[in-house]
């Protein structure tokens, strides 16, 4: 039976298997898609993957251009084949009205048999290109394309659906010389195919064709799964928690109830077996409904994450029953988890519990308890050493949230210890008998009182420490790349992914080379003579005095190392790289790179840039990434407050409900019920500022780690900033929920006898 003291840990357990459910049923679908000039073509061979972490979502290693037409002859000659089709994106994107036209900036040579005109015809000649009819572009009228070296006017050919740039094969070849994937049209034998390939491809088929996919799709699947992942892991804690809290909160409230099983002969033994059998029943429960919930939540949460760009355009949801199977054993696993430590303290209460006529608590902290409490602080201690001194910001977020982590379970052990001060401070200013009233009560059941602050604090710690840890880093950041600029105005792109060269001929031109097989991140420098390369001061024991790189284009060139980059040689926010090399070599070897920025003061706005202060430039360099982390927090801050505060509300429930027979003696005794209401609410306000305290100073300590780690990283103070405003939401909120579920059953109380 779903009883009232039950009920907290039903939603809690409710909550963390609908998360669970809907996190792992959106895991589950997000697998790697197929792009679609890749749907019709039955094999792929993509070149070698590069010697890189699966993290590091490097592209392969291109073919040359020689290299990839003598394998494309081949692969011509096998049975089956009709068609062969070399893969060569490029960087073009069309200008509408003056503007680049914004999420169209790939464009594909044509391919024939697999592109289909809709009006108009191929393109043939060196300006000729096939564009997609939503643009409006009439056929034989021209249209201005942005390619790395700047603006031109193309020709429009023809029309095909959907949105397209597709230019003629010789021009593909000159804009892209290098190839990373040859299609096959027809039915050719797999087996067939990888024998003629061998070691110099990989033969992808079927599903296995989604390994094409762009590595941006690739990165937002994985920073999608980090979410998911981090949200699984925090709904787990949060929900283990608040299901602890509240199952110490039903067990202190049933002390004389376990008293009188103990005193008519019940073992220790069967009085935590009748608590693990509640929480086991009560957690299957709420398990059924959760991964109900939790499928609800995965089909409507498909759209956002998209839109957040946590997930690549094309993303839906696809049923796996495992996933809801999982999802469901969880339910009875974090009821019994949090039901454990209240089982084993309620074995302990002796018969006599039961005679008692007061329920004043003799001892609120316990040995264990004080034990346990110290040992989590040590950790949140030790963590937030090891924050400090982080070298990286990986590092840094790990020991952080450790740290947050073990302070909020310190802080729930160690509260009964500062709830008297905490009562008596916050209440001296209140006079009265009502003042004197809450007081006493308070200090009477210390860990009555710790108990129902628990949820506020875990919502308030998470709500402080998640929002503070996003905006110091971002500020940090944005103070470190404005340090780095000695101009006052800075050009950045305006709705393009960089810089052409015509925008900024002389701008740092970032670039990918492979080195043994793995990806490296390069730049070019107009300053820096052919044939020749600078290391950057971390790399500088990585190479030796020469080094044989592969282009974007497949060709291989040894060049000489002729020193290390000396310190301001790169501006440290836009172009990170291990080798710098001249900026014409990147050029004539990868033709769509793009600068990320132009320093100068020189600098004029053109079409796809604009000119900005260094301040705007600063907020603006990693602008989509600090949005899909601020997306990122404001998903876990709303899961974990919305956990937070419904357990903040059915905890005050179970506490008004347990205390109504004070309440009527209150109104025997002559009060009022506007007295008696004014009095429940003075208590609640009093858990939830209680709660509030101790979760923002919690949370403020594991900040100061951070700081300390950022300030070290980026050379200059950093201090700790919080958003105040939405941190006053979260404590409303509470605040909002604990006299809703407080006055209203207070004011029920009737003076019987």
């Amino acid at each position: 039976m779903l009883t009232r003291d039950r009920l907290g840990t039903f939603i809690a357990v409710v909550l963390s298997t609908a998360v669970v459910a809907a996190a792992l049923l959106l895991w589950a679908s997000s697998q790697p898609r197929v792009p679609d000039r890749f749907e019709d073509l039955s094999v792929v061979v993509q070149s070698p993957a590069a010697a890189n972490p699966a993290e590091f979502f490097a592209e392969t290693v291109p073919w040359p251009a020689a290299a990839a037409r003598e394998l494309a002859d081949r692969l011509g000659e096998l049975p089956g084949v009709t068609a062969v089709v070399q893969d060569r994106p490029f960087y073009a994107q069309p200008i509408r009205s003056g503007r680049p036209v914004p999420g169209l900036t790939t464009g594909y040579g044509w391919r024939a048999g697999v592109a289909r005109l809709v009006a108009g015809a191929p393109p043939s000649g060196e300006r000729d290109v096939v564009v997609g009819r939503d643009l409006g572009v009439p056929v034989g009228q021209d249209i201005i394309l942005l390619t790395g070296t700047g603006p031109a006017p193309w020709r429009v050919t023809g029309h095909v659906e959907g949105s397209a740039v597709l230019v003629a094969e010789p021009v593909a070849a000159r804009l892209q010389p290098g190839v990373r994937a040859i299609g096959l049209v027809g039915d050719p034998d797999p087996a067939a195919v990888r024998a003629v390939v061998g070691s110099a491809g990989t033969v992808l088929t079927g599903a296995g064709r989604g390994a094409l996919e762009p590595r941006a799709d690739a990165r937002l699947r994985w920073i999608g799964t980090q979410v998911l992942s981090a949200t699984v892991a925090l709904a787990g804690f949060a929900c283990v928690f608040l299901v602890a809290s509240t199952s110490a909160f039903a067990v202190n409230q049933r002390r004389r109830e376990i008293g009188l099983l103990r005193a008519v002969g019940a073992t220790p033994r069967q009085i935590r077996s009748t608590l693990y059998r509640s929480a086991l029943l009560v957690g299957g429960a709420a398990a059924t409904v959760g991964v109900a919930l939790g499928a609800v939540l995965a089909v409507s949460l498909d759209g956002f994450l998209v839109d957040a760009h946590f997930q690549p355009v094309g993303f839906s949801v696809r049923w796996e029953p495992w996933a809801p199977a999982v999802a469901f054993l969880a339910g009875p696993l974090v009821s019994l988890l949090g039901a454990a430590a209240s089982a084993r303290r309620a074995s302990r209460i002796g018969p006599l519990e039961a005679l008692r006529v007061a329920e004043v608590e003799d001892r609120p902290m316990s040995r264990p308890r004080w034990i346990a409490g110290l040992t989590a602080a040590a950790v949140g201690a030790a963590a937030g050493v090891y924050t400090a001194t982080a070298a990286s910001v990986t590092d840094m977020a790990q020991f952080a949230l450790l740290g947050a982590m073990a302070l909020v379970v310190a802080a729930a052990l160690l509260a009964p210890a500062v709830v008297p001060w905490l009562v008596r401070l916050l209440l001296w200013p209140v006079s009265g008998i009502t003042g004197s009233l809450v007081r006493e009560s308070a200090l009477a059941g210390v860990r009555r009182t710790a108990s129902t602050a628990a949820p506020v604090l875990l919502t308030v710690a998470f709500g402080v420490f998640i929002t503070g840890t996003v905006q110091t880093s971002t500020a940090a950041y944005a103070a470190r790349r404005a340090a780095a600029v000695d101009t006052r105005t800075v050009l950045i792109p305006n709705g393009t992914p960089g810089l052409t060269d015509a925008a900024a001929p002389a701008a740092p031109l970032p670039t990918q080379v492979y080195v043994a097989g793995a990806s490296v991140a390069a730049v070019g420098l107009p300053t820096q003579p052919p044939g020749t390369a600078l290391v950057s001061p971390d790399s500088a024991d990585r190479f030796g005095d020469s080094v044989t790189v592969t282009y974007g284009d497949g060709v291989q060139e040894t060049l000489r190392i002729t020193g290390t980059a000396p310190a301001g040689t790169v501006p440290a926010g836009p172009v990170p790289a291990e080798l710098l090399l001249a900026r014409d070599v990147v050029r004539d070897h990868d033709r769509s790179a793009l600068a990320p920025a132009a320093f100068s003061a020189a600098a004029a706005a053109t079409p796809g840039a604009e000119v900005v202060s260094v301040a705007t430039y600063a907020s603006r360099a990693d602008a989509e990434e600090d949005r899909l982390v601020w997306s990122f927090t404001l998903l876990l801050l709303g899961m974990s407050a919305g956990a937070g505060a419904l357990a903040v509300g059915n905890t005050l429930l179970m506490a008004t409900r347990h205390r109504i027979r004070d309440y009527r003696v209150l109104r025997l005794a002559g009060a009022t019920p506007r007295q008696v209401a004014l009095t429940v609410a003075l208590e609640s306000a009093l858990v939830v500022a209680i709660g509030s305290i101790l979760g923002g100073a919690t949370a403020m300590l594991a900040l100061l780690g951070s700081a300390g780690s950022l300030s070290a990283q980026v050379g200059t103070e950093i201090s700790v900033i919080v958003p105040w405003s939405l941190i006053s939401l979260i404590v409303g909120g509470c605040l909002v929920l604990a006299l809703g579920a407080s006055t209203p059953s207070a004011l029920r109380a009737r003076p019987t006898r």
